[in-house]
């Protein structure tokens, strides 16, 4: 299931993970460093052959300024030195210096016993369960970039898909119920059961491989299509996906023929109704209703297709 606000999420777990570790504190896990001063040492520390200032700012992610800071401080405290290659003089390395180095084993030191503190109040069972969560992060955070959003016709499993998403995500948007759930079913498996493939379109947005919305233009009476169904999954959201989807629409009506595109959405779904008022879309009427068990106004919204 997918999260109702991937953003919101991941800074809830950061500013917890920051908080546990210490991470936002002036003096790191008690040492005198900060965290990012602390994670310098160690860049430095890994590279006994000295680290250039490029690099050095390429593996912490640092803004060159702020790591220069750092590394006056270093220096004046006689725990880095830098040293012009003699290969080139036009590089400079940064080394540890014997008290850089005792300064690195305090804090690695200072480190894993916090660690430590936090695995030993831990059941073996429990620390399997954060080590692997961790590993899943890291794997899933390093991965490829999932590639842009397509658009593809359904397939068998996809109006299972339709149902469930849409019944989820009203729900815990707008509280909406089985009702709202039942509406859906059968207007997906209308779909399937009357599907005139000349005048008949369902897209299925995927992006990585998952499904991230969907969107049906179906027959209406004589020369009128209808727009059906229009999701965007949170995690799709902002992307444009929702103008795309009623942009095919559009463009398939014309194709076949038709005079115009009708839908019926609900005054509340503002970002819908957005997107429809932005593809040319005209309300032409507003009923109030409690067709799905909840007091709602309904909007009839219509493109006009003809002569153009």
């Amino acid at each position: 299931m997918l999260l109702q606000d991937p953003v919101a999420s991941v800074r809830r777990f950061n500013r917890f993970y920051t908080r546990r570790i210490g991470a936002l504190d002036e003096a790191h896990l008690g040492s005198p460093y900060s965290l990012a001063e602390g994670r310098v040492l160690y860049e430095v520390a890994q590279s006994p052959t000295g680290i250039t200032p490029k690099a050095l700012a390429a593996a912490t992610g640092l803004d060159p300024g702020y790591l220069s800071r750092i590394l006056k401080r270093f220096e004046a405290e006689g725990l880095m030195v830098r040293e012009t290659s003699r290969q080139d003089a036009r590089s400079v390395s940064i080394w540890l210096t014997s008290e850089g180095i005792a300064a690195y084993g305090g804090l690695r030191q200072t480190t894993e016993g916090a660690v430590e503190g936090i695995l030993g109040g831990l059941a073996t069972s429990q620390r399997v369960r954060l080590l692997a969560a961790m590993k899943e992060i890291e794997t899933v955070l390093a991965a490829p970039p999932v590639g842009e959003v397509t658009l593809r016709p359904h397939r068998v499993g996809d109006m299972g898909w339709v149902t469930w998403r849409h019944a989820v995500f009203y729900a815990r948007e707008f509280g909406w119920g089985e009702a709202f759930e039942a509406l859906v079913a059968k207007i997906a498996a209308d779909f399937i059961e009357t599907f005139d493939p000349a005048r008949e379109r369902c897209w299925i947005a995927e992006r990585g491989g998952e499904p991230v919305g969907s969107v049906f233009l179906v027959k209406g009476e004589g020369d009128q299509a209808k727009l059906r169904l229009l999701l965007v999954e949170p995690s799709a959201q902002g992307l444009g996906l929702g103008k795309r989807l009623v942009a095919e629409c559009v463009a398939f009506a014309r194709a076949a023929g038709y005079r115009e595109i009708t839908l019926w959405t609900q005054s509340i779904l503002t970002a819908a109704r957005g997107i429809y008022a932005g593809a040319g879309f005209e309300l032409v009427d507003s009923t109030p209703h409690r067709t799905i068990g909840v007091d709602l106004i309904g909007e009839t919204w219509v493109l006009k297709l003809s002569g153009t």
